[in-house]
């Protein structure tokens, strides 16, 4: 049974990628190619620079990245928007941006794999807690993993489009990950345990990250304007918030086919 819970997880998941991928076709990407042309004819920058853990690609460019040396490179698959297209120069779009893809094919290979394995963290918590997902409490769940994996990082470490200034890259994916893992545990203790002293200690981990502070960087100018910037992070989350929901709907959904054949 657990098997084909876990099954339901990944096409939930696969398909909540592909929409994903539409939804950043229609409004995010096209704010990525707008800031790439303040860029210049400068070569393209390192992939340490102009991004936040939110926004890191796998390959360390822009988007979230993943414990150990492997957190920090598993968090790269974590990106409200994909690597794919998160540092464009005319060389990529030659040869491709991941093993000789074009930008689309990148770009939804990444979603798909992010989609796949937030469905399957998704599905996992669900079943270890014994708080099933259904359709009727999909939403909620999908919109509790926005808030802990982006809106409430993003407070720290908002979206950042190529071309902006950032910190140390490791600093921001330390921190970025850690935000995450406090912001679930807060949640779960905010809506998931009874009593009073279970909700203050969620809001105690929900804040932690953010009084601590986000790493910042030194130099905060950019050749960027400042209102792309604004636009792209509303953009992202935005995308990512619709991502999540649909998730959480089509894993509900996938859940109870699974009940009633059982």
């Amino acid at each position: 049974m657990i098997v084909r819970y876990l099954l339901a997880a990944l096409v939930a998941g696969l398909f909540s990628g592909v929409l994903m991928t539409a939804a950043q076709e229609a409004r995010v990407v096209p704010l990525i190619l707008h800031a790439e042309q303040f860029e210049g004819g400068d070569e393209a920058a390192p992939a340490t620079e102009g991004a936040t853990p939110t926004t890191e690609g796998a390959a360390a460019t822009h988007e979230h990245s993943s414990l150990g040396a492997v957190l920090l490179d598993m968090a790269s698959s974590l990106s409200p928007v994909s690597v794919a297209y998160a540092h464009d120069g005319e060389d990529h779009e030659e040869g491709g941006i991941m093993f000789g893809m074009s930008r689309f094919s990148g770009t939804l290979l990444a979603n798909l794999v992010t989609g796949a394995g937030f469905a399957l963290l998704l599905a996992g918590f669900s079943l270890v807690s014994g708080h099933p997902i259904t359709v009727a409490n999909g939403a909620l769940w999908g919109a509790a993993g926005w808030l802990a994996v982006h809106m409430l990082p993003a407070i720290g470490l908002p979206p950042e489009l190529p071309g902006f200034p950032a910190a140390d890259l490791t600093q921001r994916q330390i921190w970025w990950i850690a935000a995450v893992v406090l912001s679930a545990a807060g949640l779960y203790l905010l809506f998931l345990k009874p009593g009073i002293v279970a909700k203050i200690a969620g809001l105690v981990l929900i804040a932690a990250p953010q009084v601590y502070g986000a790493p910042q960087p030194s130099d905060i100018s950019s050749a960027v304007p400042a209102v792309l910037g604004a636009e792209f992070a509303v953009a992202a989350l935005a995308t990512t918030l619709f991502f999540w929901i649909v998730l959480g709907l089509s894993l509900g959904f996938a859940n109870e086919k699974i009940a009633k054949a059982a």
